[in-house]
């Protein structure tokens, strides 16, 4: 019985402990445009908070640093600038070619969306 309050009582200091290096996550979007107004959205399994040319993930899942991610971004509010993500190992940043792919979702809702082919 011992034993087991001292798992409890170390399981319960290292969540303490490291729950300050896992709150400085964040995956940041800068935009090409600022957005209208302050906004929301769900990308990525994360709730980015849109305000002028900049949407933060403050607590990014395992899919938020992803170009798919950045590709719902770029279709809702318009090309993306840069797509990087922050943690406490470091930071990361989306390479041209996967920021080119994102924007491509921004060019098809700029021009309409996809388009049917006239017979």
């Amino acid at each position: 019985m011992k034993l087991l309050t001292l798992a409890a009582a170390c399981a319960a200091v290292f969540t303490l402990a490291a729950a300050p290096a896992f709150a400085a996550d964040s995956v940041v979007a800068k935009l090409a445009q600022p957005v209208p107004q302050a906004a929301k959205v769900i990308a990525g399994e994360a709730i980015f908070n849109c305000e002028g040319d900049t949407c933060v993930a403050n607590a990014p899942q395992s899919q938020t640093f992803a170009t798919s991610t950045c590709k719902a971004i770029a279709a809702k509010f318009g090309p993306v600038t840069s797509y990087t993500g922050e943690t406490y190992a470091g930071a990361k940043s989306l390479d041209e070619t996967r920021l080119g792919a994102c924007n491509a979702a921004a060019v098809a809702r700029a021009a309409g969306g996809p388009q049917m082919a006239k017979k």
